[in-house]
């Protein structure tokens, strides 16, 4: 069976396209990054509830540096977290080349596994503002890499959300069974969401519009 890497933060759009690389054909290999986040912990456990629903063999990768890096509020606890709505430009939580790193990573295993391609839930038109987010930067990463792996490793990095709003992501989780509900969007809270920071404002739009109901726990 044709294998693919998955990288599943534990967050929504991380699950969604684990769980369209599954209904693509590919067996799940599960890759997960522990690198100082806030809500750590509960990412992680996020990513093995989900992991376990794909039945997917897992990598947790620990990445101490991007918190001696600094210079985002995801991993700086000096830098507040914004919550007084999405605003124009690159936001304080962009975490400077994570995805570039992350996507290095994946390939690396990808190789390892004979797996013949990389998902990861970038969102492009509905995210944050974050550069490495973009179609051209992904487009880049996989030439790279096969510019830098064995000449017979082809590896192609699939962005099955990247043109989608948050709110097609939703009715896609809910249309494939997703369990959204054991998803963790928020950037600052690990027990309730906050509610107002830039991914759970994302979040909770999504839902709206979406016509569903978000049954993690917010912060009333």
């Amino acid at each position: 069976m044709k294998r693919a890497v998955c990288i599943l933060s534990g967050g929504m759009d991380s699950a969604v396209a684990s769980y369209i690389a599954q209904k693509d054909g590919y067996e799940i290999v599960a890759l997960h990054f522990n690198y100082g986040q806030r809500t750590e912990a509960k990412e992680l456990e996020a990513f093995g509830a989900i992991a376990k629903s794909l039945d997917a063999k897992t990598y947790e990768i620990d990445l101490p540096f991007f918190k001696q890096i600094g210079a985002s509020a995801l991993v700086d606890k000096s830098i507040a977290v914004p919550v007084d709505g999405i605003k124009p430009g690159i936001p304080v939580t962009y975490v400077p080349f994570r995805n570039g790193i992350f996507l290095s990573i994946a390939a690396a295993i990808a190789e390892k596994e004979g797996a013949e391609a990389i998902y990861i839930g970038v969102v492009e038109e509905d995210s944050s503002g974050y550069p490495d987010c973009r179609e051209e930067f992904i487009q880049k990463m996989q030439e790279a890499i096969n510019a830098g792996t064995k000449p017979q490793t082809k590896i192609e990095i699939k962005t099955p959300l990247i043109h989608l709003k948050k709110e097609d992501i939703v009715r896609v989780g809910a249309q494939l069974g997703v369990p959204l509900e054991l998803t963790w969007s928020c950037y600052q809270n690990s027990d309730e969401a906050c509610g107002v920071c830039d991914s759970c404002r994302l979040r909770l739009k999504g839902f709206e519009k979406a016509g569903l109901k978000d049954k993690i726990p917010y912060r009333s």
